[in-house]
């Protein structure tokens, strides 16, 4: 097999088409259910006004009741309706991972292609700042940066996003250092093209696969760590979220002696590992498609 045919055949052929790739995603049954499943929190997140039966900030009943036909799921130690709060936290989530996702991906897209394509000095500098990121003790750093930072949704964004960035990074260098030594980049530097145009119109075309996983991977983990920092107390009290939801519910002294974790704990758990699953089966599919070795 000669050179063009070996780029041809590759998971991230930089001549395919993205648009025919992603169409062919479909046709994989993990990323259909997990595209089924998003589109459901997507539909509740925006439709939260109209579907939620209360206010989640408003004291709709008494403190504790449990499931009734005015309150589905009870409420809780305050008398806000839970139902209400799962809806409203279907928003957190959703807008923490794409964010999150976005930040940490365009980072490392950045540092990771500039350090794999130009090298030398730069890549050397840029590897280490890396290294030393990653040999960092990650909960310490989150719980530092959150209480520095304050709480909010875009300071939960922001501390992911700069905590979590040089995974990918790492990703993005090796696969730049790959796609630098083909044919095709190579002619395009020698007929006078800069950095940044082959930067942008060969290299991170040819990535674009691959940044659509790391978008996947990166949004999966920050939905799993925004529940973490809110269930940690990290987070803004205010704002309605299924972590917490969880850590409100195991405040309550002798919560687990009665029944009143199955329609308090359970529901914000069970949407939170749904939410997970719906992007871990979308990144199974995407990576099935790109990869027809895992097929």
């Amino acid at each position: 097999m000669n050179e063009e045919q070996a780029i041809a055949s590759g998971p991230y052929a930089p001549h395919t088409p993205v648009t025919s790739s992603v169409r062919g995603t479909f046709i994989e049954g993990e990323a259909i259910l997990g595209l089924v499943l998003l589109g459901v929190f997507v539909a509740v997140a925006i439709l939260a006004p109209w579907i939620s039966p209360y206010d989640p900030h408003a004291l709709s009943g008494k403190p504790l009741e449990r499931p009734t036909f005015s309150h589905w799921l009870g409420t809780n130690d305050v008398g806000q309706d839970i139902l209400s709060e799962l809806v409203y936290g279907a928003r957190i989530s959703l807008i923490v991972a794409l964010g999150a996702s976005t930040c940490t991906v365009a980072l490392g897209a950045i540092i990771g292609s500039l350090a794999g394509y130009v090298g030398g000095w730069l890549d050397n500098i840029l590897m280490r700042a890396v290294d030393v990121l990653l040999t960092l003790p990650r909960l310490p750093l989150l719980i530092l940066l959150g209480a520095f930072m304050g709480v909010g949704v875009a300071q939960v964004v922001a501390i992911i996003s700069l905590l979590f960035w040089p995974v990918t990074a790492r990703t993005i260098r090796a696969q730049t250092q790959s796609l630098r030594r083909r044919g095709y980049v190579r002619m395009a530097h020698l007929f006078g093209g800069g950095t940044g145009y082959v930067l942008g119109h060969h290299i991170l075309p040819a990535l674009a696969p691959l940044i659509v996983c790391e978008l996947v991977i990166a949004a999966s983990r920050a939905v799993v760590l925004e529940a973490g920092l809110a269930f940690l107390g990290i987070g803004d009290p205010a704002a309605k979220s299924w972590g917490l939801m969880m850590r409100f519910a195991l405040n309550l002294p002798g919560l687990l002696l009665g029944d009143r974790w199955l329609w308090w704990l359970i529901p914000p758990a069970v949407c939170l590992t749904m939410l997970i699953l719906a992007l871990t089966f979308i990144g199974i599919g995407l990576e099935k498609q790109w990869q027809p070795r895992l097929r």
